[in-house]
């Protein structure tokens, strides 16, 4: 690999450490400000759930954008539309304005917030197939950062010099991050021949449905994608009411449920950045990807059978590796079986995935625990992952495609 695309590789990570910090700088000082500003629970949940749904309707038409308009113009526009939420989340705290009304407007920008899909798009085309495992890994590293500075930094700054702060230092970073966005990346990642290739097709719309849909619909996509959706969604529903069983169930303070976070942060950064890498150097993908099934359901069980945090702690590194390969696998997997014109989109439909579970979570995960309680998340990951496994087994995804051949 030149020194020029891993320079630009670099660059990539270090914009996606700081889109990730401010993101979880939001995520620590929005609920003290939907407070402040008078919002009740439910009213709360109802901003999460328009956040998750403009995610999950933005990401498949941002990856189509990013594709037809290349990587520059990606970045440029998710660090833009980012500002422009930190910019309305800063203005909602000033008593002088309509604050409840910028709060919820600030949650309009997030369609085209999509600062992971793009990077993950400039990565994949400028890595070669076998490489593209680890590189996507190394972004973990990424996430990692961001939950663990982003988090330490949106509850201290918000303590110390005011609610306010977080959100314009947000503001500053992505608006930094946009410049450097529009003057240091290409106009366009992918190779000139796949380019040329793709210019013909630059006069169908970005939001061209027919399209996108056909992507995900191909044999060799589809099976892949509904692994993803559905082996993850029973954690996601976990993961979605965490901060209420970490409360409830696991009766932690603010500051020990933050301590937990931060562990969590810890092992995503060592497992998704260091361990995946190597393991997908020396075993194949479908080998990881049920791997991560299977542990997923032995977790699973742990859980139906949990009482207490420490439990947690101990399948916490399994819950995370199951993550973690699932989703680094299932992106690399996916970008392998479509052109190089089309991994963009690609990525912005897998990226869908977890914006759908912060749509349904909320409703669908409160439902199941104030009726069964924390062991349902547990038997239902079980069982969903056992079915998977059993599938996967009968009908390996690499027997599919070679009938497609």
């Amino acid at each position: 690999m030149g020194a020029h695309r891993k320079g630009i590789i670099i660059l990539t990570y270090v914009l996606a450490a700081l889109e990730l910090t401010c993101l979880f700088m939001q995520f620590s000082f929005l609920p003290y400000l939907s407070r402040t500003l008078g919002l009740d629970s439910v009213t709360f949940g109802y901003l999460q759930t328009i956040f998750g749904t403009l995610q999950l309707l933005g990401g498949p038409v941002f990856g189509r954008f990013a594709d037809q308009y290349g990587a520059r113009a990606a970045l440029s526009l998710s660090f833009v539309a980012a500002s422009a939420l930190y910019l309305l989340l800063a203005a909602s705290c000033s008593p002088a304005l309509p604050g409840v009304f910028l709060l919820f407007a600030s949650r309009l920008p997030s369609a085209l917030m999509h600062t992971l899909t793009a990077a993950q798009m400039v990565i994949t085309d400028l890595t070669a197939p076998a490489e593209r495992p680890a590189a996507l890994g190394r972004l973990g590293l990424c996430f990692g950062f961001g939950m663990i500075f982003g988090s330490l930094l949106g509850g201290t700054l918000s303590t110390t010099y005011g609610i306010q702060c977080p959100a314009i230092v947000a503001f500053v970073v992505t608006f930094l991050g946009a410049i450097l966005s529009f003057t240091c990346i290409p106009v366009t990642t992918k190779d000139t021949s796949v380019q040329s290739a793709h210019q013909g097709g630059t006069d169908a719309s970005v939001f061209d449905l027919k399209a996108i849909t056909r992507l995900l619909l191909l044999p060799k996509v589809l099976p892949v994608f509904l692994v993803k959706v559905i082996s993850g969604l029973p954690a996601g529903l976990f993961l979605v009411m965490f901060s209420i069983i970490t409360m409830e169930f696991f009766q932690l303070e603010a500051a020990e449920a933050g301590y937990l976070m931060s562990f969590i942060g810890i092992l995503q950064m060592v497992i998704q950045g260091l361990v995946i890498g190597r393991l997908s150097t020396r075993f194949p993908e479908e080998a990881l990807l049920q791997s991560s099934v299977l542990v997923y359901a032995v977790v699973g069980l742990g859980m139906a059978l949990m009482s207490n945090v420490l439990h947690f702690c101990l399948l916490m590194p399994g819950l995370v590796f199951s993550l973690c390969t699932l989703n680094v696998v299932t992106d690399s997997m996916l970008t392998k079986a479509v052109s190089a014109s089309d991994t963009g989109t690609m990525l912005g439909l897998s990226a869908s995935v977890h914006p759908l579970t912060r749509t349904v979570g909320p409703t669908l995960g409160g439902l199941l625990y104030r009726s069964y309680g924390v062991s349902i998340f547990g038997h239902v990951q079980l069982m969903v992952n056992l079915l998977v496994l059993l599938v996967l087994w009968r009908k390996p995804l690499s027997q599919k495609k070679d009938k497609v051949r």
